[in-house]
C-alpha cells in the first residue's frame, strides 16, 4: 500500500531565526524534526528580480526553473499549461489535493480538493461551505490594507470557521481574534490557522495520496516586522507607533507554525511529511514604506485611465485589463506619467499587450502635503487614495530549506536545486521523475 505524502509549503521561513528560537526551547516541534531528520538548502534563482515566491513556487510545482517556465507575475500561471505536480500525479493514478498553492492553476480532473490562492483566478474544487469560505478569504485578503470585510464575507467566514475550526484551536482563534485590532499581523496568523484546519479536515475526509498546504503569514510578517524580532541582530528598529516595544510578531507566527506542524503529525501519525520554504528573507536596511490603492477602479477613473477590469494582487500590485492593445498603451502612458510632487514616480508598469501589471512603488511617507501630477493635471489628497500597508523589513534570498520526515539527519544532502523537488515527491511516492515527465 502506498504511503500518504503531505507537503507543507511554509513560505520564506528563515532557518537562522528558527534555529535561534529552537535554541531557546520555543519551537519544540521544529527542534525535534530538524535534529531527527536534518535540513537541506534549496537553490533557485540568482538574479534578484527573479527571486519572488510566485516564481519559486511555480518551480516547486513544475520542476522547471524560471528560464524554462517564464512565469514572472502572480496569477500569470493561468495563461499557461505547464504540467504541475498535482496533474502529473493524477495521470499516474494518484488522488491529490491542494489548499492555497501560490500561483498554481487548477488542471486536475478529479482532485480530492483544490482551493487556489486568493490572487490567482482559476477553478476551485470544494464543498459549498469551503467554496464560500474561499470567496470570503479572497475579499478579506485583497481588502486587507483597509481592514474591510463585507457583511457577506463575514458570514461566510463565520460559517466556514464553525465547520472547519478544530476544537483544539478554539482558544487560539479567540486569542488571535481578540488581539488583531492592535496587532494587525495576527489577522494573517488567523487565516493560516484556519487554512491549516481546513487542510487537516479535508485530508482526513478525502484521504488523498498527496496533498499540499501553502501558508504565507510568516513571509508577510517577516517582510513587515523582522526588525522587531529578538532573532534580528541588526541596527534597525521599528517605530513604537508601528509595533509595541518587546513584541515579537516573528516569534508569534513561528510558534503558530510549530503548533500546526505538530497537529498535522499528530492527526496523521503514519504520514510522510515534507516541508519546504521555497526561499527565505534577509533584513532590508533602507527605510521603505508600502502603500496600496484604497479603491483601484475609482482611482483609475479619477486619473482617466481606460480599462475594462482591474484586479488587486498581493500588497502593492494590481492587474489592469484593457479592451485592446491600443487602450493598454494609453493606460500605460497615463500611469507612467504619474509623478509625485517630490519628483518620484508613483507606479511601475509592465505592459503585456492588453493587460498591465502595475505596482505602486512610491517608497516614502504619504501625508496631506503630497500631490501628484500627470502631464498638466495636478491631483491633491494622494493620502486619501492610498492605504498604508507596512514598513519593509525583509527582502528575498533565493536559498530555501527542505525537510523530509523519512530522511535521517546526517544522510541528507547539504544542498540541491529547488527544481528537483517534484522528483523527490515522485520518488517518495514510489514513482520516478521520468515517469512523471512521460505522463505530462
Amino acid at each position: 500500500m502506498r504511503s500518504q505524502l503531505l507537503f507543507l509549503e511554509l513560505n520564506e521561513l528563515n532557518l537562522e531565526s528558527v534555529a535561534f528560537y529552537c535554541a531557546r526551547g520555543l519551537l519544540p516541534t521544529f527542534d525535534r524534526l530538524i535534529a531527527r531528520h536534518g535540513l537541506s538548502r534549496t537553490v533557485s534563482e540568482s538574479v534578484y528580480e527573479n527571486i519572488e515566491p510566485w516564481i519559486q513556487w511555480v518551480t516547486v510545482h513544475t520542476g522547471k526553473s524560471y528560464a524554462d517556465h517564464k512565469i514572472f507575475r502572480l496569477g500569470d500561471i493561468v495563461k499557461h499549461d505547464i504540467p504541475q505536480i498535482w496533474e502529473q500525479l493524477e495521470t499516474l493514478g494518484l488522488r491529490v489535493g491542494a489548499i492555497s498553492p501560490m500561483n498554481a492553476k487548477h488542471r486536475v480532473r478529479q482532485p480530492a480538493f483544490f482551493v487556489p490562492d486568493p490572487w490567482t483566478r482559476t477553478q476551485i474544487t470544494a464543498r459549498p461551505i469551503l467554496r464560500g469560505l474561499y470567496e470570503a478569504v479572497v475579499q478579506a485578503v485583497n481588502d486587507n490594507a483597509q481592514s474591510r470585510v463585507t457583511a457577506a464575507s463575514a458570514m461566510k467566514l463565520l460559517v466556514g470557521a464553525m465547520v472547519y475550526a478544530r476544537p483544539a484551536n478554539y482558544a487560539q482563534y479567540l486569542k488571535l481574534a481578540a488581539g488583531s485590532r492592535s496587532r494587525s499581523w495576527r489577522k494573517a496568523m488567523l487565516l493560516d490557522l484556519l487554512l491549516a484546519d481546513v487542510f487537516v479536515r479535508e485530508v482526513r475526509r478525502t484521504r488523498p495520496d498527496f496533498a499540499t498546504l501553502f501558508l504565507n503569514a510568516a513571509a508577510h510578517i517577516q517582510h513587515h516586522y523582522m526588525f522587531s524580532s529578538v532573532a534580528y541582530r541588526g541596527q534597525r528598529r521599528n517605530p513604537e507607533w508601528y509595533v509595541r516595544p518587546n513584541e515579537d510578531p516573528v516569534l508569534e507566527v513561528y510558534r503558530l507554525y510549530d503548533r500546526i506542524v505538530s497537529a498535522v503529525l499528530r492527526e496523521f501519525p503514519n504520514v510522510r511529511l515534507m516541508i519546504a520554504t521555497g526561499l527565505h528573507q534577509d533584513p532590508y536596511e533602507d527605510v521603505t514604506f508600502y502603500w496600496r490603492l484604497r479603491d483601484h477602479g475609482e482611482f483609475l477613473r479619477k486619473i482617466q485611465v481606460p480599462f475594462r477590469r482591474v484586479e488587486p494582487r498581493m500588497s502593492r500590485d494590481f492587474m489592469v485589463e484593457c479592451e485592446s492593445e491600443e487602450e493598454a498603451r494609453v493606460a500605460e502612458q497615463v500611469l507612467k506619467q504619474a509623478i509625485v510632487s517630490d519628483n518620484t514616480p508613483l507606479f511601475m508598469v509592465d505592459n503585456r499587450g492588453r493587460d498591465l501589471f502595475v505596482t505602486l512603488t512610491y517608497p516614502k511617507q504619504i501625508g496631506p502635503e503630497l500631490t501628484f501630477r500627470i502631464g498638466d493635471r495636478v491631483y491633491a489628497d494622494l493620502h486619501k487614495d492610498v492605504a498604508f500597508v507596512a514598513i519593509k523589513n525583509g527582502h528575498h534570498n533565493g536559498i530555501g530549506y527542505f525537510l523530509d520526515t523519512h530522511a535521517q539527519a546526517g544522510d541528507v544532502p547539504e544542498e540541491f536545486p529547488l527544481s528537483s523537488v517534484p522528483d523527490r515527491i515522485m520518488s517518495a511516492l514510489g514513482l520516478s521523475g521520468a515517469a512523471s515527465r512521460a505522463a505530462a
